[in-house]
């Protein structure tokens, strides 16, 4: 059993390519690198991340294709080459995979397509499900030309899954960020404090993936968040108990949006409070359904 990632040497991609492996899954990751992957099982084939040159045999008969590849977001300001390459980074890959199915003889079985919560943009106090419209935000715009990008494959009788992941904790990403300011004792509240933080464990992001992937009624889209989203008030306070640091300092928005522009009112600033309704009703169980459980198992990896 093949599955193709692109993106698959990135902070979740690794994780996932590990498990697929211990699975007993072969696994195929596109990456713009030559260099061999150091996930035993795993083989990295290079490709431009633009189209299906080099690598539409893998494709061929895949059981999966998962496309995760995607610039950065919270990489700094976002000068308007910046939100170009934002936007240019997801719709090239996922027309490129798209144009792999469209050339594999025979189909995958299932498509896994990333997204992204910000689908929803700033929602303000109320929680919002699958069913939410689109929100009016830069990233409300490249999630959906992001998702867009690969309906096509739908047009071929390929099952399709979009996951529309919220912050993912685990031994990088955002986390990875948050933690030396806070051991240091200069956590910080961000604003006022009140936006959403939905997130879900790295552990349980790799496995609601996997579920998706090998339960065939499993269409469309999902959010991958936890059951249980909080404040950003909240998490900071729960981030400084897991270490045992008291949260003392507040960032004021004026300061982050001087420093960040748009970048801190959109990633920083702003939040939803996203549930997982459709992932439940489809029988996945969390492993770690709330925020202080899954920092403590990160943090103690540490």
């Amino acid at each position: 059993m093949r599955v193709v990632i692109t993106g698959g040497t990135g902070f979740i991609g690794k994780r996932l390519s590990s498990e697929l492996v211990a699975k007993g899954y072969q696994v195929v990751c596109l990456t713009r690198s030559s260099r061999p992957s150091d996930i035993s099982g795993v083989r990295n084939v290079v490709w431009d991340g633009q189209s299906s040159a080099g690598w539409v045999d893998h494709a061929d008969g895949a059981a999966a294709i998962i496309n995760l590849a995607g610039e950065n977001i919270a990489s700094g300001r976002w000068s308007a080459a910046k939100q170009k390459s934002i936007l240019a980074s997801r719709v090239d890959a996922g027309r490129a995979v798209s144009e792999a199915v469209a050339k594999a003889k025979v189909k995958p079985q299932v498509f896994v397509q990333g997204s992204a919560i910000g689908y929803y943009g700033n929602c303000g106090p109320e929680p919002v499900n699958e069913g939410a419209p689109k929100g009016d935000l830069f990233l409300s715009g490249v999630v959906e030309e992001w998702e867009a990008s690969t309906d096509p494959v739908e047009g071929y009788g390929v099952r399709r899954v979009i996951i529309r992941t919220a912050m993912v904790l685990g031994s990088g990403g955002a986390l990875a960020k948050m933690l030396a300011p806070f051991k240091a004792g200069f956590g910080s509240y961000l604003g006022h404090g009140h936006q959403g933080v939905s997130w879900i464990h790295l552990e349980d992001e790799v496995r609601a993936i996997i579920y998706l992937i090998e339960n065939e009624k499993c269409s469309g889209v999902f959010n991958l968040s936890s059951i249980h989203p909080l404040t950003f008030n909240k998490f900071a306070d729960t981030l400084g108990k897991v270490l045992g640091k008291k949260v003392r300092l507040r960032a004021p928005a004026f300061i982050l949006k001087l420093a960040l522009g748009r970048m801190a009112e959109e990633v920083l600033l702003g939040g939803q409070f996203v549930l997982p309704e459709k992932l439940v009703s489809a029988g996945f169980k969390f492993n770690f359904p709330e925020a202080e459980e899954a920092l403590r198992d990160i943090i103690k990896e540490k």
